[in-house]
């Protein structure tokens, strides 16, 4: 799913990151150690996730285990499209 990865990756870097700092990130980095999200973007990411990939992410989802690093993320959303 390197689409994917490569979807959340951009969207991070455009909206989180100041430019040189993107390259920087790698896929296993935590967005919350490296304070890249804060709450308001934290729900930023959520909002995009559910529109980019037309899923609903629960309450119950919105965890560091789902959404707190590309890996993350690429792992959740592996689960999430293929579910059904």
């Amino acid at each position: 799913m390197a689409d994917t990865k490569n979807r959340v990756r951009t969207f991070i870097a455009e909206n989180f990151l100041m430019g040189a700092n993107a390259a920087k990130v790698s896929d296993a980095d935590s967005f919350q150690d490296l304070h890249i999200l804060d709450s308001t973007g934290f729900l930023e990411l959520v909002s995009f996730l559910e529109q980019e990939f037309s899923i609903r992410v629960k309450d119950e989802e919105m965890i560091p285990e789902n959404l707190d690093s590309l890996d993350n993320i690429d792992s959740y959303l592996e689960r999430k499209l293929h579910a059904g």
